[in-house]
């Protein structure tokens, strides 16, 4: 099973609509997907109704999880906090903060910010993470990105070893933009690999860590 919770779709800079990047998914037998959009606050309503109205017509005919979220990308630091608060309360079950990669001109101070907000879920492809960053992580509960996306994953291994030593929570994601971006089970547990992870450490990432985000969502009761 493939467990992804940062994708996009055409509501965003990604390629397919979020009900076609879900059944792509679904045939590719993910367990779960989370469609995480771009987004600054002009717009945060919008994305999220559509993206969870897709979510939810998935969730009644096919067997994966499809989760409603939405990526803050390239917000002040000082805005994250509100603006993530803000997703919850519009209906984003998961908030993705764009994190301080080092391929793109992210604003000094995001990731410290994302990761002191208690609406904050993941922190996407971090970076050049410092040890204080990570613990913070580890403090809070908010998850660090292993990331498959060229460039964003330059820094993985480094991510993974603060990660190590401060105990803080590892997701491996796809960001995908277009359909050849989707993961595989043996494509996770090569970036895993790649990353330094030893076998423990890549099922903690890959399912444990994968079930105890599941287990926060607000995830509708089954018949």
């Amino acid at each position: 099973m493939v467990y992804d919770f940062h994708t996009h779709s055409a509501l965003s800079d990604g390629s397919l609509s979020p009900i076609e990047l879900i059944r792509r998914a679904q045939v590719r037998n993910y367990k779960a997907i989370a469609i995480t959009d771009h987004a600054g606050v002009g717009y945060l309503e919008r994305i999220i109704k559509e993206i969870a109205e897709d979510c939810a017509l998935a969730r009644q005919h096919w067997d994966i999880i499809a989760i409603p979220g939405i990526e803050l990308t390239h917000l002040p630091p000082a805005e994250i906090c509100e603006a993530a608060k803000r997703a919850k309360e519009l209906g984003a079950w998961l908030v993705v903060v764009h994190g301080e990669s080092i391929v793109e001109p992210v604003e000094k101070g995001t990731n410290s910010a994302a990761l002191r907000c208690p609406y904050v879920d993941i922190l996407a492809h971090p970076g050049l993470l410092t040890l204080e960053e990570a613990e913070l992580a580890a403090a809070n509960g908010i998850f660090l990105e292993i990331s498959a996306r060229k460039g964003h994953s330059l820094t993985n291994g480094h991510v993974a070893q603060l990660a190590r030593l401060t105990g803080a929570k590892l997701l491996l994601n796809s960001d995908a933009h277009n359909p050849s971006d989707l993961l595989s089970p043996d494509l996770v547990r090569r970036i895993a690999q790649g990353a330094g992870l030893n076998e423990e450490e890549s099922v903690e990432v890959l399912t444990i860590n994968a079930c105890a985000l599941l287990e926060k969502l607000p995830l509708p009761q089954q018949n």
